[in-house]
């Protein structure tokens, strides 16, 4: 099942040829005509909801969402299953508690929208490093994953051309950013959404046929598959071999909520939306996206698991990585025909215009902080023309070393990055935005002790979890320098984080806690109701 015809493959590069090609055209022909601020940053807010919600929903879906979450739920089931819904609970949580306020209080950047009470250098760099920090881990995942994604595809298997890949793919990705900006990113977005859903949909529903559009035989055909029996629809299974497997589930899912929605390139996409209304309508889309790649992604993940069994699917991949791609494979049958061929082709192009996307929009996110946070805001009027200038060399400066390091990390397990970025939205990006958007007393001290406390925890900590060592299926499965006995670190971290925050704030006295108050009801009108939408 892991073997993909020679016809197969050669559709499949010219698939990936084709995309690259026409995206980067994209980019090109929409990307900012002239030196415009807005332009760059936002797109002038010219996207309707529904193409603004498909590009939230697009930035969202990483290929490590794809290819891990599908891979969980082909390896463990239920716990996979309840990852998911996670992934899909985080972006409603961003729907209805963080959404309109960050609208209203951003204007580019995460740093705008916490110095819009609290104005001040430190914080934007804070805003910065940690946009950065949490956004690099996964990017590295998603261009090493480049490299072993084409190489299962195309059949080859030398260090050599999956380096290049990578290398290749990063550059692209790199000029993504840095022509099209904000606009020429939300079409990629927009196509990378519509051909994953509708590629999906088409294996989702062939492989409920396969079990006459009946999703209980379906599970118990994949229970009966799973080498585990009714183990496989019952929590716990992934992390059974830790010491608190239900502990480690619920703080694992916990940190999906809170941090999965709050990442930098997420978040930028709010301040794209022209009004209120039209940030709850693109929304709106964007949940009703991912309810459905939700939906499509556990049908395909257990369809694999019911079709080809467990153990094949481990064999291919210990940490089920290509559970979606064999799946997809056992839908559409030995792929002789070009039906089937050009059906499989789709999937895999999907895949890959997810790569293509996930990357440039992180690309982006922590370009536009880079210039406009850090080096605009040491100019008091810095012309348009340069900013635009810093964030696009911004872009080159952010991607090349992670191109680089990508190139080290390749052979190893990825997991521990995806989860990081995922501890420092949940301890650090979280609680700094629910105290600046809804705290009053909330100061400057105590914001740069949730971003610094909440990160330096997460790095402390990830070292010692049971993703790094001391498992098979760890980073370094030969060494045991496991003392922290979790799959994350949000048991400790995300506590810490919101008490750094409150600590901080205590810390500042009451005179500045009074202050804050005042600041803070300066602007609250522009916060929680976009009243009188002020530019930073």
């Amino acid at each position: 099942m892991t073997e993909f015809s020679g016809n197969a493959q050669a559709m499949s590069l010219v698939g990936f040829s084709a995309v690259a090609t026409i995206t980067l055209l994209l980019c090109v022909m929409t990307g900012p005509d002239r030196d415009d601020l807005d332009e760059f940053y936002t797109g002038y807010n010219s996207l309707s909801p529904m193409r603004n919600g498909l590009a939230i929903a697009g930035d969202y879906i990483s290929a490590a969402t794809v290819l891990g979450t599908g891979g969980v739920i082909a390896l463990f089931g239920y716990d996979g299953i309840v990852l998911a819904l996670s992934t899909a609970l985080s972006l409603m949580l961003l729907m209805f508690l963080l959404a309109e306020p960050l609208r209203n209080a951003g204007r580019f950047t995460m740093g705008d929208a916490l110095t819009r009470r609290m104005p001040g250098r430190s914080v934007r760099i804070a805003a910065c490093a940690v946009t950065i920090t949490a956004l690099v881990p996964l990017m590295l995942v998603q261009l090493a994953g480049t490299g072993q994604l084409l190489a299962f595809l195309l059949g080859f298997g030398g260090d050599t051309l999956q380096t290049g890949c990578i290398i290749g793919v990063g550059a692209l990705m790199i000029s993504y950013a840095a022509i099209g900006g904000m606009k020429g990113t939300a079409l990629i977005q927009i196509l990378k959404m519509i051909m994953l859903l509708g590629s999906g949909a088409v294996v989702a529903v062939l492989i409920l046929n396969r079990f006459d559009w009946d999703p209980g035989a379906l599970f118990d055909a994949a229970a009966a598959k799973s080498g585990v029996g009714p183990a496989f629809l019952e929590s716990g299974l992934q992390f059974a071999h830790g010491p608190n497997p239900r502990l480690d589930m619920i703080t694992s899912q916990l940190t999906v909520v809170l941090g999965g929605a709050c990442l930098p390139h997420v978040t930028m996409r709010m301040y794209t939306a022209s009004s209120a209304r039209q940030v709850r309508r693109s929304m709106s889309w964007a949940v009703s996206s991912v309810a459905l790649f939700v939906l499509v992604i556990t049908v395909v993940g257990c369809g694999a698991t019911a079709l080809i069994g467990r153990a094949v699917i481990a064999q291919a991949d210990p940490r089920g990585n290509t559970a979606y791609l064999l799946g997809s494979q056992a839908a559409f049958g030995p792929a002789v025909s070009t039906t089937e061929t050009f059906l499989f082709t789709t999937v895999t192009t999907a895949i890959f215009l997810t790569l293509l996307a996930s990357v440039a929009g992180m690309i982006l996110a922590c370009a536009n902080s880079l210039a406009h946070d850090v080096f605009a805001a040491r100019v008091r009027e810095m012309s348009p023309r340069r900013e635009m200038t810093l964030a696009r060399v911004s872009a080159l400066a952010v991607g090349v070393p992670a191109i680089l390091l990508a190139t080290l990390v390749q052979h190893h397990s990825l997991q521990p990055l995806v989860t990081l970025s995922f501890c420092l939205g949940a301890s650090a990006i979280a609680p700094a935005l629910v105290y600046s958007l809804f705290w009053r007393r909330y100061t400057r001290t105590g914001l740069l002790s949730t971003l610094i406390g909440g990160s330096l925890a997460v790095l402390l900590l990830m070292p010692g979890t049971n993703l790094v060592s001391g498992s098979p299926l760890s980073a370094f499965p030969d060494a045991d320098f496991n003392w922290f006995p979790f799959t994350t670190t949000g048991l400790v971290s995300i506590p810490l984080g919101f008490a750094c925050g409150w600590l901080g704030t205590m810390a500042s006295g009451r005179q500045k806690a009074a202050e804050q108050r005042r600041q803070y009801e300066a602007v609250e009108g522009w916060i929680l109701a976009g009243a009188a939408r002020r530019r930073a």
